[in-house]
């Protein structure tokens, strides 16, 4: 067999329903939709959690938490990661997402300990956990907090 010789198998694909053309199409005038009421009209129909009148379950359930509107978000970096920068590196948000570590530059950046770095680097970062800050000063590192 051969790509050109594809086919899907036989009741697999049917074709679509072209509804409102004519009488003796058998979905003609009224299209499949019946008389009047709701779901015959256009933009008809009920929202999807729609329970017929009952009060719908995302009501029923009970409300839980807040959202924080002060939170700060942190793109996260660990010290293992660095490891692919070249020794003497100054590195920032903007060398970071170039080398696809975070997605954001414009976000804040946090250094974690995971790892260890085999690197001199000068890391230009928001915050660092203290094992980060010290595995970058082990590496003989620096370390800068914007």
């Amino acid at each position: 067999m051969k790509l050109h010789e594809l086919q899907p198998v036989d009741g697999a694909r049917h074709s679509r329903k072209r509804v409102g053309r004519g009488t003796g199409s058998g979905l003609g005038k009224t299209s499949g939709r019946g008389h009047k009421g709701q779901n015959a009209r256009s933009g008809g129909g009920v929202r999807p959690a729609f329970e017929g009148g009952q009060t719908p379950l995302f009501k029923r359930l009970p409300k839980r938490g807040f959202t924080n509107i002060n939170r700060v978000e942190y793109s996260i970096v660990n010290l293992e990661q660095l490891n692919s920068f070249k020794d003497g590196t100054r590195v920032d948000s903007k060398k970071l997402e170039k080398q696809g570590l975070i997605k954001d530059s414009s976000q804040m950046v946090k250094v974690l300990g995971k790892g260890k770095v085999n690197v001199k680097l000068t890391v230009v970062a928001h915050k660092f956990s203290k094992s980060a800050e010290q595995g970058i000063i082990e590496a003989g590192g620096k370390i800068e907090v914007i």
